[in-house]
């Protein structure tokens, strides 16, 4: 199937601002890309790109003084299936970890293993180990967390969420990152695309998603505690730590989000 994915964001920046854009379609499905997901700023300004520490395509841009508007429109060929599910796959041991995924293992901004290590323990340690308890662990956010848009602030951590029982799907997010660490699971955050398709109405309005990926077996395998089911047409824009690493726009300086909008269609074959 192909899907037609893009956004618009337009910022107000009393004075010139440097920005740093995650905005761009993850290099693992640039293969996919049927038509590119080009960064378009208006007005038209330079703007430079960089990989970041873990592999994301990120925009560096000083935005002028007044408005300015990014947007992109892509389409992106999908296999149709809906995210893997592997209840055999096993939990390694730390010490049988690969090096690169013992930072997935630590504490973070919006990821407090120190805080919640102890809640993590009573609640999971008698439950099976492997996917079978990251499962449970998805299980028990997706009861315990309220969806709500509203129900969150930039600011909102894992240990705050699971306080106040209510956010967004980010705040989903980070408590099942962080309860998966404090069981010595490998976890990191995830943002992108995230379609309706297969889904009964009504739906959610425009946006982006987050989810998680744990580290099982010999790979990193997809969990969404917001939906608790498999998806259709899941397309991955960054990975990291927490929300702090892969944050769609940095300004170095006074901004506000002014408009927004997100699409995610699948394309009838004509």
């Amino acid at each position: 199937m192909q899907i037609q994915v893009g956004y618009e964001l337009v910022y107000e920046c009393p004075q010139p601002t440097p920005m740093i854009a995650t905005l761009s379609i993850h290099y693992s499905r640039v293969s996919d890309l049927i038509k590119a997901d080009h960064l378009v700023l208006t007005p038209s300004i330079p703007v430079t790109a960089y990989r970041d520490s873990y592999g994301n395509w990120c925009s560096r841009l000083a935005a002028p003084a007044g408005q300015i508007r990014l947007s992109s429109d892509a389409v992106v060929s999908d296999t149709g299936t809906p995210d893997l599910v592997a209840p055999w796959l096993e939990q390694r041991p730390v010490e049988a970890l690969p090096e690169e995924a013992l930072l997935f293992l630590l504490g973070s901004r919006y990821c407090e293993t120190d805080l919640l290590s102890e809640t993590a323990w009573r609640l999971f340690d008698a439950t099976p180990t492997g996917w079978k308890r990251v499962q449970a662990i998805c299980d028990f956010v997706h009861q315990h967390i309220q969806f709500g848009y509203g129900l969150s602030s930039p600011t909102k951590t894992a240990f705050q969420a699971f306080q106040e029982r209510e956010g967004v799907c980010r705040d989903f997010a980070h408590l099942a990152v962080t309860l998966c660490r404090c069981m010595n699971i490998p976890a990191r955050y995830c943002t992108g695309y995230l379609s309706d398709i297969g889904v009964p109405p009504p739906y959610s309005p425009g946006d982006f998603a987050a989810w998680f990926e744990a580290y099982l077996g010999d790979g990193w395998y997809t969990f969404d505690p917001r939906n608790n089911t498999p998806r259709i047409g899941r397309i991955l824009i960054a990975r990291g730590r927490d929300a702090a690493d892969v944050a769609l726009t940095t300004s170095f300086g006074p901004s506000t989000l002014e408009s927004f909008k997100v699409w995610t269609d699948e394309i009838s074959a004509s």
